[in-house]
């Protein structure tokens, strides 16, 4: 009877490990779900994002450490996903082939989604709505976009801005980042910079020298989104999870009142997957340090 008491006792503590084992392998199985080569990156737990360093409020190098809007919601969308954000800067001219052609996980760089891009890479859903801007200089003379036929018109290569020219058939002059832009207007070898109004309207205040303006903007049809490979649906669908957690959280809500103090949200854009309810913005924010 003493020994099959301890066969049973046995038994039991047998059934009890494998079940902690089985356990704990679930458990390891959710986290590498999360963080693990199942997304196909280029380190497991690490997020490589391609992005600029030069184009504040959205992205943009201070103290060292890469900020601004686009930015610092990837890295709360990275921590949803138990991943290290690792920010590498480019030229936006090469953002796009960079991440599909496996140089980076991810591309964060207030990029508007168009067809023409789709054929490169993947996008998440929409976390932003953009202004095309218009910068000049206070004497220019020049308040309008109809304005531009004839003049030298400035855009960085590759932006939805380089398009914008080029559908309007304003032979624009390609500059490969917005530093160089503003140069231009700054220098006089450029009479207007079609620009994304936010980073215009800021880099014209911080770098314009009080020459540079921003003489006009308007809307964007399309969202901005950050740039996946286009073979890999896990990595985009585990962000556009995670993004939209970030949106319900209010940290979507709580880093545009930061960026973009004031700045009202078109009725007719939703960010994310457009089904997650958010706070609206509030007026009057603290601005961001620049």
């Amino acid at each position: 009877m003493r020994a099959i008491s301890a066969f049973r006792r046995f038994a039991a503590l047998g059934t009890a490990v494998t079940l902690a084992v089985a356990l704990a392998a679930c458990g390891g199985d959710d986290k590498t779900d999360a963080s693990g080569p199942d997304l196909g990156l280029l380190q497991p737990g690490t997020l490589r994002i391609g992005t600029l360093t030069d184009a504040p409020p959205n992205v943009y190098v201070k103290d060292g450490k890469f900020t601004g809007f686009d930015n610092d919601l990837i890295t709360a969308v990275a921590a949803k996903l138990n991943l290290k954000p690792e920010f590498v800067g480019t030229d936006f001219s090469a953002l796009l082939s960079q991440v599909n052609g496996g140089q980076f996980d991810l591309g964060s760089s207030s990029i508007t989604i168009t067809e023409a891009r789709k054929k490169t890479v993947a996008f998440s859903n929409g976390y932003d709505f953009g202004y095309l801007g218009l910068n000049t200089t206070k004497t220019s003379g020049i308040t309008k976009f109809d304005q531009l036929t004839g003049k030298r018109v400035v855009v960085v290569q590759g932006t939805v801005q380089d398009d914008y020219a080029t559908e309007k058939q304003l032979n624009p002059v390609r500059v490969p980042n917005y530093n160089a832009a503003v140069g231009q207007l700054k220098a006089g070898t450029a009479d207007a910079w079609i620009s994304p109004a936010e980073i215009g309207e800021k880099m014209a205040k911080e770098q314009g020298g009080g020459v540079v303006v921003l003489a006009a903007k308007e809307l964007s049809s399309a969202p901005t989104a950050y740039a996946v490979a286009k073979s890999n649906d896990k990595l985009r669908e585990a962000v556009n999870k995670a993004l939209d957690e970030v949106i319900a959280d209010g940290t979507w809500t709580k880093l545009v009142e930061q960026y973009y103090p004031g700045r009202a949200v078109p009725e007719s854009f939703k960010p994310g997957s457009g089904s997650v309810k958010f706070t609206a913005p509030k007026a009057g924010a603290t601005p961001a340090a620049g």
